[in-house]
């Protein structure tokens, strides 16, 4: 199922780098930022979420709450947001259920062979639980300057 601007983003029960239980509905009230991302501590990966780190002030500012999920453990998410400083949770969907649910695990290719992987993308989400934007063409460097636009 491919998701849409102006659809309902799915609800999802997965657990934070404590062990947490973090729903997408306990946000509600909120701006969401929630970004899927292939693996802690690459070079991409990183430098998205320290660019969204240095201007995490702004996010907050216009009420977004910002999630970072991939298929890394809590463990892994732990040691990311202590070396990076990270001041938002990261969400540890191991067994790739919630990238089922936005389409973001596909099959990608990297220099000559096919693999299945996070596709990097970004949804943000309103108050009221409607994507208002999808972001698939992610830049790392800049990406809050993406989500405020």
């Amino acid at each position: 199922m491919t998701l849409e601007v102006g659809q309902l983003a799915p609800d999802f029960e997965i657990e934070n780098q404590d062990g947490q239980q973090t729903t997408l509905s306990q946000f509600k009230g909120k701006k969401v930022v929630l970004y899927f991302y292939p693996k802690d501590s690459t070079p991409g990966c990183t430098a998205q979420a320290c660019n969204l780190r240095d201007n995490y002030e702004s996010l907050i500012a216009q009420n977004f709450v910002v999630l970072g999920i991939s298929t890394d453990t809590e463990k892994r998410h732990q040691n990311f947001i202590k070396k990076n400083d990270l001041p938002f949770p990261l969400l540890a969907d191991t067994e790739r259920k919630v990238h089922e649910l936005y389409d973001t695990w596909q099959l990608k290719k990297f220099m000559g062979r096919e693999f299945m992987g996070t596709v990097r993308t970004t949804f943000i989400i309103d108050e009221e639980g409607i994507i208002t934007d999808i972001i698939k063409k992610v830049k790392t460097k800049e990406h809050s300057a993406q989500i405020l636009a």
